[in-house]
């Protein structure tokens, strides 16, 4: 099953495909061996007749009158001659449903039961040996014989057969016979009939497996843009009542899916604002406390909750409105946040450059970047970017300097508000949503972000975005 087409087009075409060819193959072999069979009774009547016309006029005549009139009949293709019985060394003996066939075609000619015998000569006269190749001497025949079996043999090309008949006196008289060649060979007229029977039918499955399979393609190309936007233009309602049935149920699902992104982002963004208030509030009469260590303690869990409101408004902000698609220059992209890191004393460095602009959505891919950067300068001190750039990808290898994290936690880290480090203190960075934001955007533009530890220690996060 290695080299059996993987796609649904292609496995169709084939099954048709092999299905067709095995059905022409069949189709010829019975076509070819029916006519071989009704070849060798027509070419053996004519001989079986004669040799029964012979035999009849033999048997009025007396010795002398039989051997005139033998050396007169006695002429190619009919060779006919007087005397005893072949021994077996001069004979091959039966040849099979042939030449039962004509032995049962002679007996119903004589309309006795006289004795008599046919075989096939060792060195036909003018016909190939007996040792000629198997295949140049024989042709495949099936159905019912003359002698009422049924049953498969080889005909041979050209039989030469040796016919022994007993007079009426007692006396032998031998034919040496053939039948013809031409039921051993396959007519140009069935095999080009077959060819172009094939290649229609082919052609027509082509177009049909084509035309069937189209809309699964579509629906497939639709279902993985509908995970980069999920405001794309419904699919059209045309075509097959199947494949618009298809095509309703998708731009249903789409719509649905889209109110209820729309709604879940519309209840947290409000939840999110109007926590600030009442977190405002608290801060306010926070101050009033006039125990100084239980003052900061309620500053320090209002600062927290605050952190968290705060990032997660900027978790939906940007992400609830369709991506944007434009050229965007990576370099200057990474150029403008090593410059912001840097002004706040957190050393970026970059090696590498982007061959050419990369299609997305800037500002997406402004907060992706600015997100693995920051998790690194933050964690890890300095961060190291390395740019890799080919006609398929862009990758971004940001490297740092920090402890790593553990094998289990890997993927744990994506995950909304996980963090590592158990407190959520502003001064060691934020509430846990920057890498699952990065990674959410990367995979929305057919990316993905994967984290790994460097056998000398930190941190390397791979960002893959395809062009």
């Amino acid at each position: 099953m290695r080299h059996w087409p993987s796609s649904l087009f292609g496995r169709l075409v084939g099954v048709l495909t092999i299905g067709l060819v095995v059905a022409q193959v069949l189709s010829a072999w019975i076509n070819w061996a029916e006519r071989d069979r009704v070849l060798l009774e027509v070419a053996g009547m004519q001989p079986v007749q004669r040799i029964a016309d012979i035999v009849r006029l033999l048997d009025s005549l007396d010795g002398a009158e039989r051997e005139r009139i033998v050396s007169i009949l006695n002429a190619p293709p009919l060779v006919v001659r007087l005397g005893d019985r072949m021994t077996p060394s001069q004979a091959q003996g039966d040849a099979g449903p042939p030449v039962r066939m004509f032995s049962a075609m002679l007996r119903a000619a004589l309309g006795d039961q006289r004795d008599l015998r046919v075989a096939v000569t060792i060195s036909p006269p003018g016909g190939r040996a007996a040792s000629a190749p198997w295949m140049g001497r024989h042709a495949m025949v099936i159905g019912p014989w003359g002698n009422g079996r049924s049953g498969y043999g080889m005909v041979s090309a050209g039989i030469h057969l040796v016919t022994e008949v007993r007079l009426t006196d007692g006396q032998w008289v031998t034919f040496d016979t053939g039948l013809p060649r031409e039921s051993a060979s396959l007519p140009m007229r069935l095999l080009l009939t077959l060819t172009v029977l094939l290649l229609v039918v082919l052609s027509l499955s082509f177009i049909a497996v084509r035309w069937l399979s189209r809309p699964l393609r579509v629906l497939a190309e639709a279902a993985e843009g509908l995970g980069k936007n999920i405001h794309r233009p419904p699919l059209p309602e045309d075509g097959p009542t199947e494949v618009v049935q298809a095509a309703q149920a998708f731009n249903t699902m789409q719509s649905r899916l889209v109110r209820l992104i729309d709604d879940r982002t519309q209840v947290l963004a409000a939840m999110s604002h109007d926590l600030k208030t009442p977190l405002t509030r608290l801060r306010l009469r926070a101050e009033l406390l006039d125990d100084d260590d239980v003052r900061e303690r309620f500053d320090k869990d209002l600062g927290e909750m605050q952190a968290m409101v705060t990032d997660a408004l900027a978790a939906l902000r940007g992400l609830d409105v369709p991506a944007e698609s434009a050229p965007v220059d990576m370099m200057a992209l990474l150029e403008s946040l090593q410059a912001d890191n840097e002004e706040m004393g957190r050393p970026v460095e970059i090696e590498g450059r982007a061959a050419a602009p990369l299609p997305g959505d800037p500002l997406r891919l402004k907060r992706c970047v600015g997100n693995l950067l920051e998790n690194a300068v933050v964690y890890g001190r300095r961060a190291h970017v390395s740019v890799e750039d080919t006609a398929r990808s862009l990758t971004l290898r940001i490297r740092d300097e920090g402890p790593g994290i553990a094998e289990p936690l890997l993927e744990r880290v994506f995950d909304p508000f996980f963090r590592v480090e158990a407190s959520r203190s502003r001064e060691t960075g934020g509430s846990g949503l920057g890498l699952g934001i990065a990674r959410n955007i990367a995979r929305a533009a057919g990316g993905e972000v994967s984290l790994r530890n460097l056998p000398g220690g930190g941190l390397e996060v791979l960002l893959v975005l395809p062009r």
